[in-house]
This record gives C-alpha cells, structure tokens and sequence, in this order.
C-alpha cells in the first residue's frame, strides 16, 4: 500500500504491469501512462507531469530490477509521445535515464533504451537540439556496441538525429567541436565509422561552417584515413575530398597555418594513402595561401624531401612532391634579404579571396639551378586582401634542413639534387642572409664533390660557382677567408676585390674578366684552396672525377681564374709529388679540353701583359713537372726556352714515369691541338729552336712506338741542314715576340732548376725512409 501511495497518479496495475516480465504486459502500461499523461497536458498540470517523470526515472528506468527499468524506458516514451510538442519543456528529464540505461550489461535492456529514445526524438524532434551532445555521446558508444540488435537501434535513431540537424539551422556546432574533437580519436572501427558519417552529414549543411574548425579534427581524420577497413577509408577519403574542395572555392577562410604543422606530420606518415593525400593537401595549401606558408617551410622541406627519391612504387607521392617543392621554392624572393631575420621580412596579405585565388603564379628566374623543369602545376597562386599580416623566412630552420639531408649518406640521388637546387636559389634570392652560413655549409659541399652521380657534382659545382663569385660573398677589407691561405707573393698574386661595391652586378660571373679584375670574391681563392686540399687527400677523387670537376668550374666560373689561382696555390704546396701529379692534371685539361679553347688561344699568342704574367704564373708551378714545363713552352711558342729546359733534363733524374710522361707528350704533338706547332716545321729557318726541341725529346727517348713516331714526324722536315743557326742569325719573328714580351727567361730557368732540386731532395729522402723502413723490417 505503501508502494501505491509513493507512485500514485500510477495506479497498482500500472505498476505491475510495468515491471513485468512480458513485453505486451508494459506495453500496455505505457498506454495507460500515454493516456495519464494527455490528461494532465489538457489540464495543463505541469507538476503532476513532472511527477510522473520523475517516478518513472527514478523507481523505474534506473531500478535494479531488470523488468523495471524495461517498464520504465517504454513508460519515459510513452510520456513523450503524450506530451507531444510539449515535450521539449521536459526533455532532460526525460533524456538522462534513458542515456543511463545506454550502459548497461544487458543487451535487450541497451536495445529498449535505444528504442524510447528514437520515439522522445521523434516527438522532440529540433527541440532535442540543444541536448545534441549528450545524444551524440551516447550514440557514439552504441555504434561499437557487439550486439547487432542494439547497432541497428542505435542506427536508425542516428539516421533520425541527423535529420533533425539537417533540417534546422539552430545547429550549435561550437558547443559540439569539443566533444568530436574528442570522439575522433577512438580506435574502434564501429565508433570511427560513425564519427565520418557525422562530418560528412555537417558538411553537407549549407548553415554549417564546418571548415572553421578543421584545425581542431584534421588530424583524426588522417588517422582514421589509415584504418584497416576499406570503407572507413573510403569514407574518410571522400570527407577529406569534400573538405578539400571547400578549401579551393573559399580559400580567405581557411586556416592554412593552423593546419600546415598537421600535414607536415602526415606528410611523413608510413601508410601511403595517408602521405599523398596529406601531400596532395600540402600541395594546394602552397599554392593556395602561398607566403604564409612560408614559416613552416622547414618543416615542409622535411617531409618533402625525402619524397623524391622515391621509386615508381610510390610514382604519385613523388610527382606531387615535386611540385610542392617547386611551388614553396618560388615563395622565397628577393625581399626576404632585404630585413633582419628578427623582424618580419616582408608584409604579405593574410587571407586569399575565392577570385584572386585563381591569379597567375609569380614568376621566379633561378638560374640553372631553377627547380621549375615541372612547372605546369607548380604555380603559386597570389592571396590578397586588405588585411595583411607578416611573414618571416626562417632561413636558420631551412638551411638546417638541408644539410642535414645533404649530409645523410643514405638520401637518394634526387634528394641531394633537390638539396643543391633549393641552396642555389637562396643564394640567389637571398645572398646577404646565405653567407651567413656559407662557412657551415662549406665542408660539406666539398664532400659532396665525391658523390657517385655526376648530375650531383654539376650542381654542387654550380653552388660553389655562385658562391665564390657573388658580390655578398666579399668580405670586409682586411677579412679573408679565415685559413689565412691567402697570403700569396705579389708577382703572381690572384687580386681579388676588397669590398663587394667594386663588383658589378651579381649575374656576373667573370666570363671576360682576366685575374687582374675578377669579379670573385674572398671564397673563390678559399674554394680553390679547399679543393686542391681534397684532391691531395682522395687520390680518387682526382683520378676519377678531377678532369670533369676542373672543366665544369671552367665553364662556371672564368677558366683563367681558375688556373691562375690554382697554379699560385701549387707553388707553395709541400707535397712536391701531389704537386707534380696536379699540374700533370691541369696541364692535359689545358691541352685537350674543349672549354679551354679560349685560354690557349689566349697563351699562344702572349699578346698582352695578363698573358704574360698568366704564363710566368702558371710556368713557376708547371716546374713541378719538367714534361709538363716543356709542353707549356710549346703551347706558348717559346720553343728556344723548351729547347733550354730539355737540355737540362740530362742533369734529371730520368725514371720509368719520366719517360712516359714524354712519350705522352710526343702522342700529344700529334694532336689537332698542335696543329700549328707541326705547321711550324715547314719553316725550319724561322723555327730552329723548336726542330731542336723535338729533336731532343726524340733523343731522350727509348726505342719505342713513341720514338718511330717522331722520327718520322721530324723525317718529314724539309732541308734539314738549314737546322743549323749561328750567334749573327737574323733573328726570327718568333724571337721578336718573345724578346718584346720583356719575360725573363733566364730567371724561369733558374727557376726550373730550384725546384727540381727539390723534387730530387725529395725523392732520396722517400728513398731514405723506405730503406729504414726496410731495416726495421729485416732486424
């Protein structure tokens, strides 16, 4: 009696009704409580509803007894469905049991409360609204519920719900971004599946603007993109899709920075649909919001990178790599150089309006290092608006970067391509900012000329070219490069500019200036330093890549440059067989390169004094090797000093290697090189020094094909016997021009001789060492 009196307006058959076991016994309870409660709606008795409610939550739906809460569900729904659009005055007392109920151990008993919520819904309809999280929050759960009954309740009350939504514009999407912020990172399948198919249903609402809080679930959506259920997937693909070409039609609302960390993260990611779908988005960010990238471009280079080295395996994420790297090399200009790194560089507008999106791309010279060979979808679209913010090139972070991977001997060989390409056009945007890291960057830049590819080396050479010769590379007066190496005495001294103000623009590469006005600066004498220094110690490298890497920096960069330093630097090296084995070198690149053309032309004829003074230069060095001094003399003409100098080679000390060096030089007089040397036998008379030359070095040689070859070269001479001169010979026209170019030869000689007696000290010393050595061995 008690129990009636506690529950009343419920009468007692209601109340056993309720708690019975039988499904029809309850339902026709409900009916009872449906008509008690259309009763108290008519009479407009608020609290007697209320009442109501209340028993039924309480004594009922959150019981202990099974039966009752069953009794209690269908009571909660049949008050709803009486109060009908009243019902909204009483939702969270009609919601929160049946929520409850979501969680309990019983199947049947998730599956009825799935069941009265789906009718409080139905009658609510947008009045359940402003509930929608604790819905949603339920709903999530019963999505990754085992029973199939309780996912298909729970299914069909989720297809109602976003009906609902659907239809009204009262959506309170800021209040539910936090709790889907949450739910996204859920590992269920079941509970990821239905957190897609609640974006996809928000996105397709033209009231709702979920693309203002994609920065808070873009990257639960990349990690649901790696689910290993297709259809999530494929879900998840198409959500990322349509978000995507929202994107495109109105880019002045995007948050493109919020989001560029986030796909820097899975641009990197190990599944391959998750990186080129972030990398296809990384695409369209740079080219959509252009400069304001620019800040993550470390980060970007970071994921980048590595892409292009990809094989055909990952064919797509590599092509759409490429692009975004061309596309971020473009942002950088030559403003960024203009500004501290501390301040910002260069004002640029904040957001892109839909119509300005579509502008051209700006178009950027880079050189021959310019990375747009790809530039068909490669622009970057220009954003402007009234509203401007600042961007700052983070060159530090970017260079960072790049070594790093130019450092890494396990990177593929476009990658290091790419590495070079992006340090090139910073030195070319952006000079003043770049030597400021040159010293760092140097060293391995000079390792890098040991790579295995030879597309590599050309543009590690390329970089170094425009390091040594750009006008901010010039140091203050007095600050040379920090070896002290360039000391060098003044007769033969490569000048180099004190300050960057004498050179002229920085496209100039010194193509025409001769070493007295060069337009390098301090870094070219320390790159040639460097590089002499790396091919004394990788013998390899110089037998192997030395000719391609000395002829490369010849087209590069102005060849006579290139041998006047060299040759300074060898004078004054102190491994005296390096020294000869480098000027060997030097002097058959000299002799048969195509790139050199100009240079001989230039020391055949030692028409002006920079000839002159390229040829004293260059002899004092080339005295490191007595063939090579020969050949040198012959390249120039001066056949009476080649003709001095072979006759001191009878107080040499003639080896194996000294006769082959000779017998080179021999199959080198053969060549269309000395074409005028052989057509200058025809006139023995005005040539007697250099038929004696000839005739000395066939007289230094063995009994060899090299012998019989000249031989018979000298054979062809015609009239010998006008071979003869005397002191009252008129002298010659040849002689005139050496006599007029004011060389003194007397001293090259003395010359000649000094430093061949070093080379022979030298070599009884190796000698001494290797017979001590020899010694130890036997004792």
């Amino acid at each position: 009696m008690n129990a009636e009196r506690d529950l009343s307006p419920l009468t007692p058959g209601v109340v056993r009704a309720l708690t019975d076991k039988l499904y029809e016994k309850r339902k026709v309870a409900a009916l009872e409580i449906e008509k008690l409660v259309r009763e108290f709606v008519a009479q407009n008795n608020t609290s007697q509803i209320k009442h109501v409610i209340q028993i039924l939550s309480q004594e009922f739906a959150l019981s202990q007894h099974p039966h009752s809460r069953k009794g209690g569900l269908i009571g909660l729904a049949a008050c709803s469905i009486a109060l009908g659009k009243d019902s909204g005055l009483y939702l969270k007392e009609l919601i929160e049991p049946v929520l409850t109920c979501f969680n309990d151990a019983d199947s049947r008993l998730r599956y009825y409360a799935c069941e009265a919520l789906y009718n409080i819904v139905k009658v609510a309809r947008g009045s359940v609204l402003p509930h929608f999280n604790v819905l949603f929050d339920g709903l999530s759960k019963l999505a990754a519920d085992p029973d199939p009954n309780v996912k298909s309740g729970s299914e069909l009350l989720d297809r109602l719900l976003k009906d609902i939504v659907t239809e009204s514009n009262q959506f309170d999407l800021v209040g539910f971004i936090p709790l889907l912020r949450e739910r996204i990172y859920s590992n269920n399948q079941y509970a990821r599946q239905f957190i897609i198919s609640w974006i996809l249903v928000l996105e397709s609402v033209p009231d709702i603007n979920l693309l203002d809080y994609l920065p808070e679930i873009l990257d639960g959506l990349f990690q649901i993109l790696g689910d290993n259920s297709k259809e999530i997937r494929k879900m998840c693909e198409v959500a990322l899709g349509e978000f995507l070409k929202e994107i495109k039609k109105n880019p002045s609302s995007v948050k493109f920075a919020e989001m560029a960390n986030i796909l820097v993260i899975h641009c990197q990611a190990a599944d391959d649909v998750i990186q080129l779908t972030a990398m296809c988005w990384m695409r369209e960010f740079i080219q959509l919001a252009g400069r304001v990238m620019l800040p993550y471009s470390s980060g970007i280079l970071t994921a980048v990178l590595p892409c292009l080295s990809y094989d055909d395996r990952k064919k797509n994420i590599k092509e759409v790599a490429n692009v975004c790297n061309q596309s971020l090399m473009k942002l950088v200009i030559p403003e960024d150089d203009e500004m501290d790194e501390a301040k910002p560089s260069v004002t640029i507008p904040a957001e892109p309006s839909s119509e300005e999106s579509l502008s051209k791309p700006e178009s950027v010279t880079t050189g021959s290092l310019d990375a747009s060979g790809d530039s068909s979808n490669s622009g970057v679209f220009t954003v402007t608006s009234c509203e401007r913010i600042q961007v700052t090139l983070n060159l530090d972070g970017i260079v960072q970067v790049l070594d790093y991977h130019l450092s890494d001997t396990s990177i593929g060989m476009m990658t290091r391509i790419a590495v070079l390409k992006w340090l090139y056009h910073l030195y070319i945007k952006t000079p003043r900012k770049m030597f400021r890291h040159t010293d760092s960057l140097f060293p391995i830049l000079l390792r890098t000329l040991s790579d295995e590819s030879d597309e590599v080396i050309l543009k590690d050479l390329e970089l170094l070219a425009e390091i040594a010769s750009s006008p901010a590379g010039q140091t203050e007066e007095g600050h040379g490069p920090s070896d002290g190496s360039d000391v060098r005495p003044g007769p033969v001294e490569l000048h180099v500019p004190a300050r960057a103000g004498q050179l002229s623009s920085s496209s100039t590469k010194g193509l025409e200036c001769s070493p007295s006005t060069p337009t390098m600066n301090s870094y070219f004498y320390k790159f040639m330093i460097n590089l002499l220094k790396r091919f004394s110690s990788e013998r390899k490298l110089l037998e192997s890549r030395g000719a391609f890497i000395i002829r490369q920096l010849c087209l590069l960069l102005n060849a006579e440059n290139i041998f006047h330093s060299m040759a300074d630097i060898l004078l004054r090296e102190e491994d005296l067989k390096f020294a000869s084995t480098m000027v060997h070198t030097l002097n058959t690149i000299l002799l048969t390169s195509s790139e050199l053309f100009q240079l001989r032309n230039q020391l055949k004829d030692l028409k002006t004094p920079e000839s002159r003074n390229l040829f004293c230069c260059l002899y004092r060095s080339w005295c490191h090797n007595p063939v090579t001094t020969v050949s040198l003399c012959f390249l120039t003409q001066n056949y009476k000093h080649a003709y001095d100098l072979i006759q001191k080679f009878g107080d040499l000390e003639v080896t194996v290697d000294f006769l082959t060096e000779v017998d080179k030089l021999v199959q080198l007089i053969e060549c269309p090189i000395f074409t005028y040397l052989r057509l200058q036998l025809l006139d023995v008379k005005n040539n007697p020094y250099l038929i004696k030359a000839l005739y000395g070095l066939l007289m230094l040689l063995p009994q060899s094909s090299a012998f019989e070859l000249l031989s018979h070269r000298l054979q062809c001479v015609p009239n010998p016997e006008l071979m003869q001169t005397t002191d009252n010979t008129k002298p010659s026209t040849g002689f005139k021009r050496t006599a007029a170019s004011n060389i003194d030869y007397t001293e090259l000689l003395q010359h000649f001789e000094k430093v061949q007696n070093k080379h022979l000290e030298a070599r009884h010393q190796r000698a001494g060492r290797a017979e001590q050595l020899d010694r130890r061995v036997v004792l």
